[in-house]
């Protein structure tokens, strides 16, 4: 069995809503890019979420949409806001997790009603995982994921790549497929949140973002083991040769980044600032004054992602001569690879 990789492109017919129904979660991973300060630490209403979700339909009708926290399922009013998302039209609508399944989630809303439940786990063991996520966490994870599938929910699962857990990466394949997984999403570490504190989250800072010859080294290859496996693997381009094109989503795709705060971003590398290019006033979607990310977007550099550049320089190196060895991809480019023949 051989496997198919390719570039997938930003889709300029789809749009994406990323809705976060409150920051609130019952775990502290030594990761999580949730900034209270940025983000509020409200619970949104369910009467906001519902009418938030109707300027969006309106906006950008067939749009997905993805339910996200904190832990979203802690929000006791996310079945009717699943249900209201169907109403309006939503291409897609899915749960995003860390498993705990609070509200008894799973009997409250149907696999007609819900897409894709996708689960967080960032480790292949125990030890890795609640190194990163807490106690129990992993445990608890493969269990919300096995109550899901037995009740016909499709799922997922998201591995959020650092130096703690890119070891164990390789060893995903057997645990996806005895979990019965149908998607893997592979992520990369961004300094947002707690990754970018200064030490890190308690000083963690060693699990900061992978250097690119450790993700070049590792993360292709395992994402090809997965996929001879049968399951599908997405996950980011990051680095680009110098010769290929760069190009950023916020210029040409509609992806949304929404917080009970009220902030919409554009692209997720902002949201630890306050440049947001779009915000609810009330229950009207505004556009921000400038300076905001829709102005650094225009911006053309030889690096690539001008957020990248401005948030995280570590990840580039140059020439001698002061030429950039190679270009740093919008977050939102991704790789797919499938089991092909």
């Amino acid at each position: 069995m051989m496997t198919a990789s390719s570039t997938v492109e930003f889709t300029r017919r789809a749009a994406n809503v990323f809705f976060h129904v409150l920051t609130r979660c019952n775990l502290r991973c030594r990761h999580c890019y949730i900034h209270p300060k940025q983000h509020g630490r409200k619970r949104l209403p369910i009467a906001s979420i519902e009418r938030w979700l109707a300027v969006f339909a309106e906006r950008s009708p067939g749009a997905n949409v993805v339910f996200l926290g904190g832990e979203p399922t802690l929000h006791p009013d996310l079945p009717q806001a699943v249900r209201c998302a169907r109403r309006l039209g939503f291409a897609s609508i899915t749960i995003d997790t860390n498993g705990y399944l609070f509200n008894r989630i799973l009997d409250r809303v149907t696999p007609a009603e819900v897409d894709v439940f996708s689960f967080s786990l960032d480790g292949a063991t125990p030890a890795t995982n609640d190194g990163l996520r807490g106690q129990g966490s992993y445990d608890t994870c493969l269990e919300g994921l096995r109550k899901a599938r037995a009740k016909g929910f499709r799922t997922s699962l998201i591995y959020t790549v650092s130096r703690a857990n890119l070891h164990e990466l390789p060893r995903m394949g057997p645990l996806l497929n005895d979990l019965g997984v149908e998607r893997f999403f592979i992520q990369v570490l961004g300094l947002r949140g707690k990754a970018a504190s200064p030490g890190g989250a308690a000083g963690a800072r060693p699990i900061l973002r992978v250097s690119r010859t450790e993700w070049l080294e590792i993360v292709p290859a395992a994402a090809a083991a997965v996929a001879r496996r049968g399951i599908r693997v997405i996950y980011p381009k990051v680095f680009m040769a110098p010769h290929e094109t760069f190009e950023c989503a916020g210029r040409v795709a509609d992806n949304y980044f929404v917080f009970p705060n009220g902030r919409v971003y554009r692209c997720p590398l902002c949201e630890d600032l306050p440049i947001h290019s779009l915000a609810f006033d009330g229950d009207r979607l505004v556009e921000t004054p400038s300076m905001n990310e829709s102005d650094l977007f225009r911006l053309d550099i030889p690096e690539g992602c001008v957020m990248n550049k401005l948030i995280q320089p570590d990840n580039l190196t140059a020439t001698a001569a002061g030429v950039p060895e190679y270009k740093i991809a919008c977050c939102l480019l991704k790789e797919e690879i499938s089991a092909g023949s």
